[in-house]
């Protein structure tokens, strides 16, 4: 049986199940509340860390900024992916404007910025927005659901 390490979206506590129970709705052993949410999550100081290390399934981080006209056209497709691909994968957006330190030590140069993280570590990035059906085409190639 094979044990999946899940960061909590509430209260950031690490929780640990069986893999085959990730799709049971599983609740946090801490504050009682829904490790999966089918919604990106925020990121900020606080909780980047946690979410970015602390999961063993993929994380995509979406970098956008409010002015930004692609980042606001992209959003719905992203908010599509985080209802569809949990819990195999966590959706997360970073407000580069929000917060420029975290954009800046990723090497954020464009936006939208799509990051895919494997755990805990940067495995691919592309730059733009795209179609759903392209998304997920790219989310294949760069190994997010294997």
């Amino acid at each position: 049986m094979s044990v999946t390490q899940i960061s909590c979206p509430h209260c950031f506590a690490t929780n640990r199940l069986p893999g085959e129970r990730l799709a049971d709705n599983p609740t946090c052993g801490k504050c009682k509340r829904p490790l999966f949410v089918g919604k990106p999550l925020e990121l900020n100081p606080g909780n980047v860390a946690n979410t970015i290390e602390k999961n063993d399934i993929p994380v995509l981080v979406d970098c956008w900024a409010p002015w930004c006209g692609p980042c606001q056209s992209f959003a719905p497709v992203f908010e599509q992916l985080a209802a569809q691909s949990e819990p195999y994968l966590r959706c997360a957006k970073l407000n580069t404007e929000a917060v420029p330190s975290i954009a800046q030590s990723w090497g954020i140069r464009s936006i939208p910025t799509l990051i895919l993280f494997k755990g805990g570590k940067e495995v691919q990035r592309v730059s733009g927005a795209m179609p759903m059906q392209q998304l997920k085409a790219w989310l294949v190639q760069a190994g997010a659901f294997n």
